[in-house]
């Protein structure tokens, strides 16, 4: 390779990324020092749900790619998801100014440049900003993503789920921490023994110790997290009037403090697309492109079981569509089964001040494919807006290494004037419908009594009403601490089949007396008999990462259901559950 000539390097980058699909334009190569715009560096809009990486150094550009690469994402109709942590990429709501700088620039990588706005809608965690709030109930977090905001250990996370698993069955929701502190207080309390038993695995000792988690998470503030009404993430998936793909913002004014809770945010929300998404093969574009901005807050002291659910769901969200790119400092802050994943390159430069600095420089050399380059040299000399590129082509195989000049964005690099701001959340459709948080009924009202005095307390006439001046009288599908449990598994089974799962049931409905579930109707026709699937098949995938992370608790469960129902009824990778109140 070193007697190449300038000419037969350039011509392999020319070549390598001849893309004949659309692509995002990343910029121009340079070989030899020197610039070559004839020689063009893109990404396939097809193979940007393989995953990709955007690394580098403090202050070498990684943000402005982002950037960059969001605004032709937009372009092309493909809504985008950014996690705003330093508060600089709400400009994308604002056309940038030209320069003569910029020209120069521009105009020397072949970029036909024009300032322009982009369709932006801003989000902020339980509205800690300015932007919509974005909430999301406790059982639809689950509790694997909890426990990690928590910062519990295994023994604790295990725990947890057991009450998770009591909540689910006694039809006890969990919206808000209220709700989960409630549930512990009860399950340790003289009132709870007997249920206690019933899960076993859970000390008094141990609730203890989440209670006090809980309490201190609610000290720092972070219970405007939780509740309702929670947050669609089909609303990520949308387009503008005009087809182009809205770029949702989240903000993140004051979480750089607390890191955990905003990393484990954003696992959340793909672990809901993930449950949601239905499977979409290869697609010419994607239907989300995700950035997933200080990736290595994610990977920090995480459990084995954790990041075992982060790979499965980068592993398998590809095929519904979604493109997950992790912005982080080096490659070693992935783990190997996640980098293994991520198709796309691109490396900003990296630094050699100190030893581990050159272990890290090595170990990032030696994840890209053979090249032109030397790499250690160039990783330690790309200035600032220059990257170290290597992509997937249409055909599945690498393209060429290629150092590139990096196109500029055409909205402002820099945060948008706070007038800009709320006026667009002002006008935003979301706002109405997540703009308010509201109290529904929930477990923290049917544990205490306090149905009534709930927002969402039902109408007099239904089940749950009360006569003025009298205590809320329990709906039938409602648990009571010390009254006979009314939902049997049957039953239970049952009922999710034919409300839930949407589909006619063949089991025999119970009609013992005192359990409020007498029903005369006769029971449907079986449905078909289904095969069970394939060995091998994704269902595997997702119940081998579950085995290690879901507890005993939950996959009794699920074998007393039947092994189908079972299958659909467990939580999700993350142990989130997809039965939420929209």
């Amino acid at each position: 390779m070193a007697n190449k000539s300038t000419a037969d390097k350039v011509a392999t980058i020319q070549k390598g990324y001849a893309l004949e699909g659309a692509t995002i334009e990343l910029g121009a190569a340079i070989v030899d020092g020197e610039l070559h715009k004839d020689a063009p560096v893109r990404l396939p809009l097809s193979m940007m749900n393989r995953h990709g990486l955007v690394a580098g150094a403090t202050g070498t550009g990684k943000t402005v790619t982002l950037h960059m690469m969001a605004e032709q994402l937009s372009t092309a109709g493909v809504p985008v998801f950014l996690a705003d942590i330093k508060g600089d990429l709400s400009g994308l709501a604002m056309a940038a100014a030209g320069s003569d700088k910029l020209a120069k620039r521009t105009e020397s990588i072949g970029q036909a440049w024009s300032g322009k706005t982009f369709p932006v809608e801003f989000l902020a965690l339980g509205g800690d900003g300015d932007g919509i709030p974005v909430r999301a109930t406790i059982t639809s977090f689950g509790p694997i993503l909890l426990s990690r905001v928590l910062e519990l250990n295994d023994t604790q996370e295990s725990s947890l789920q057991l009450v998770f698993h009591f909540a689910d069955k006694k039809n006890l929701e969990l919206v808000d921490l209220k709700d989960l502190r409630a549930v512990i207080q009860f399950l340790i309390s003289d009132e709870g023994k007997e249920a206690l038993k019933e899960l076993g695995g859970l000390s008094k000792a141990t609730a203890g110790v989440i209670l006090r988690e809980l309490v201190t998470l609610e000290a720092q503030g972070m219970e405007r997290f939780f509740g309702e009404p929670e947050f669609d993430t089909a609303e990520l998936l949308r387009t503008a009037p005009d087809g182009r793909g809205v770029i949702s913002c989240l903000e993140l004014p004051t979480l750089q403090t607390k890191p955990m809770v905003f990393s484990t945010f954003l696992m959340w929300l793909l672990a809901d697309l993930f449950e949601d998404l239905p499977e979409a093969g290869d697609l010419d574009k994607p239907k989300l492109v995700f950035f997933l901005d200080e990736a290595h807050l994610l990977f920090n002291d995480a459990s084995k079981a954790f990041l075992e659910a982060i790979t499965t769901t980068v592993r398998l969200i590809r095929s519904k569509g979604v493109g997950i790119f992790f912005v982080t400092q080096t490659p070693k802050d992935v783990p190997a089964g996640v980098l293994g994943q991520l198709a796309n390159r691109v490396q900003h430069a990296l630094r050699a001040f100190t030893p581990e600095d050159a272990k890290a420089l090595k170990a990032t050399v030696s994840t890209f494919p053979v090249s032109d380059y030397d790499l250690e040299e160039t990783l330690t000399s790309a200035g600032i807006g220059e990257a170290v590129i290597t992509v997937m082509n249409e055909r599945g195989a690498p393209t060429p290494v290629a150092l590139t000049r990096l196109r500029a964005p055409e909205s402002v690099m820099g945060p948008s004037s706070p007038e800009l701001v709320r006026s667009t959340v002002a006008g935003s459709a979301l706002l109405a419908k997540y703009g308010t948080a509201v109290d529904n009924v929930s477990a923290y009202e049917k544990l205490t009594g306090r149905a009534g005095a709930a927002t969402g307390a039902a109408a007099p006439g239904q089940p749950g009403a009360a006569a003025p001046g009298q205590p809320p009288v329990p709906s039938p599908e409602v648990f009571v601490p010390g009254s006979p449990d009314p939902t049997a598994v049957d039953d239970e089974a049952r009922r999710i089949e034919e409300e839930i799962l949407g589909r006619p049931s063949s089991r025999q409905p119970n009609s013992q007396p005192g359990s409020g579930r007498a029903d005369s109707r006769p029971a449907p026709p079986p449905p078909a008999r289904r095969q069970a699937p394939p060995p091998g098949g994704m269902m595997d995938d997702i119940t081998g990462a579950l085995g290690g992370v879901l507890g005993s608790g939950l996959k009794s469960m699920a074998r007393s259901m039947g092994t189908q129902l079972g299958r659909e009824l467990l939580r999700g990778v993350f142990g989130t559950s997809s039965r939420r109140r929209r």
